[in-house]
């Protein structure tokens, strides 16, 4: 299996080579830190937080570079409107940015370089291009001169003639061509500046991804992503910059997400329907984000409605009831760590608290029958997963796999009864494989005792013997008496086993009005109580 990726330069899909051989260089455009992420935020990050894990898992050497841009106009605004710095507001809001990039479990990047901490590298590069005079100075600004950079448009498939139509110069502005763009920009007062060669000033939005990309991952590397709504002018302008400071392919694969609509409107600041991480992180499990995010195909657009986030937060409870299942069975361990991001230039990350699985199973493992004689998918999980995955990161696909897996193990659970699993044979081979998966897709970054604590749901299973297994401590249970529970479900079998149908559906009935679900299994009665 090969992986496949669509390249937004090319507009197709192309095999997957790395500039060298087992080593993967991506560069994402990360935030700027003037205000709080919300769900549009979290769509882009989760999209490349799973790609990353997955070159990983493939077992790539990647170098991940997120950047944070730190000294923007937004930043500015914000800074004078609350009488404090700009570098104060880009503090906060970075500190912000990483609680809720925690929170969410994502893995902590190889790099993470702020633009003022690359003022250097920064004038170097504009340097470099008033010296091959793709730009020229306009008193104390310097901007590039679009004209002389053969290609421009490439990316985002315009031509020059209907981006004049579009352009216009600001005020203040001194560009020679309205299709110029601002590498470096004057001080103005209020505003704060650094020495430069053109006088005191900042750098321009676009000019400082390439000089961080390069600062980190050389000329050319192999990945950039980011949203849809960057491929123009940022993406684009990056790839002028850069292709003519350096005179080399920039980058190999570009890789853009789709945008999020909010209960069928698009999200917007001016539309005032913004859906901060924070506002649902204070409702929904993390991973029921992360899940709500990856049923969809990266590049298609999200249409978020909170009866799709409340099916995400039911399908991750039944994720993790199936762990639950395994654990108890003796079928699954924790999944493991990911692996660890590649030593570059910037130095080694330490990845957050998502996991990846340990050991993969051997290939003639993963096609092996299930007890019942079936196999758990119809090739197994673990290459139909990676199928799915190298067809340009298939999630929604990945997804499907993953919880048809999840059936089948809890079809072959219930043939087998709770208990008594080696850790061994085709049905422990099929449930490791099923952690793994989830694990590279960030799912499983708890223990199932550690995340129906979180959710306030508890399992307690009624085996027939007499015997109570609980997924919690014995006053989770709150109040409901297990022996009455366990006396309800003895008086449905025999009413069961008289064919009193009437009488047993109204114990189930009663029970689940109580809040506790019963599952007939040919070991016994499971039942579930639900806080």
């Amino acid at each position: 299996m090969t992986l496949r990726i669509f390249n937004t330069l090319t507009r197709t899909k192309e095999v997957f080579v790395p500039r060298e051989a087992g080593k993967v260089g991506m560069y994402v455009c990360g935030p700027t830190v003037y205000d709080l992420s919300h769900l549009g935020h979290a769509r882009s990050v989760l999209a490349f937080d799973v790609i990353y894990r997955y070159l990983c898992h493939l077992g790539y050497q990647v170098t991940f570079v997120r950047n944070i841009t730190d000294i923007d106009d937004k930043i500015i605004v914000r800074a004078q409107r609350e009488g404090t710095t700009a570098a104060e507001v880009a503090r906060r809001f970075t500190g912000e940015f990483h609680r809720d990039m925690a929170a969410l479990g994502l893995a902590v990047p190889t790099v993470e370089p702020c633009a003022t901490q690359h003022l250097p590298a920064i004038i170097r590069l504009i340097e470099r291009l008033l010296q091959q005079q793709f730009a020229y100075q306009a008193g104390g600004d310097v901007y590039f001169a679009v004209k002389r950079f053969a290609g421009y448009g490439r990316l985002s498939k315009r031509n020059l003639d209907e981006l004049l139509a579009g352009a216009r110069v600001e005020p203040g502005e001194q560009k020679a061509d309205p299709l110029d763009f601002a590498l470096w920009k004057a001080g103005k007062p209020g505003e704060p500046v650094w020495d430069s060669p053109w006088g005191p000033g900042r750098p321009g939005w676009h000019v400082e991804c390439s000089a961080m990309s390069q600062a980190y991952l050389g000329a050319s590397f192999d990945i950039h992503g980011g949203g849809q709504d960057l491929v123009f002018p940022h993406h684009e302008n990056e790839i002028a910059q850069s292709e003519a400071a350096t005179g080399q392919p920039f980058v190999r694969y570009w890789i853009h997400n789709g945008f999020v609509n909010l209960e069928h409107e698009k999200m917007s600041k001016s539309l005032g329907n913004i859906l901060t991480i924070r506002d649902l992180l204070s409702r929904i499990h993390p991973e029921a984000i992360r899940l709500f995010v990856l049923a969809h195909h990266y590049r298609r657009p999200i249409d978020y409605t909170a009866e799709q986030m409340a099916e995400a937060q039911k399908n991750l409870d039944y994720l993790y009831l199936t762990w639950q299942r395994l654990e108890e069975a003796g079928l699954a361990t924790l999944p493991g760590t990911p692996p660890e991001p590649a030593a570059g230039p910037g130095g080694r990350g330490d990845v957050g608290a998502g996991r990846a699985a340990p050991l993969l199973p051997t290939p003639e493992a993963v096609h092996a029958p299930m007890p019942d004689g079936t196999a758990a998918t119809e090739a197994g999980l673990l290459p139909r997963f990676r199928e799915a995955m190298n067809e340009d990161f298939n999630t929604a696909l990945a997804l499907a796999h993953l919880f048809d897996a999840a059936r089948a193990l809890n079809k072959a659970l219930d043939q087998q009864g709770r208990g008594g699993g080696d850790g061994s044979g085709p049905l422990a081979t099929e449930a490791q494989a099923f952690v793994t998966t989830a694990g590279v897709l960030g799912l499983f970054q708890q223990s199932p005792a550690e995340y129906f604590r979180r959710r306030g749901t508890f399992v307690y299973a009624y085996e027939g013997t007499g015997g109570l297994s609980t997924g919690g401590s014995a006053e989770i249970a709150r109040g409901i008496d297990g022996a009455e529970v366990e006396r309800l479900i003895a008086e449905r079998q025999a009413a069961r086993q008289r064919r009193d149908w009437g009488t047993a559906d109204r114990i189930r009935a009663d029970l689940l009005a109580r809040g506790i679900v019963l599952e007939d299994t040919p070991k016994g009665t499971v039942w579930k109580v639900k806080g």
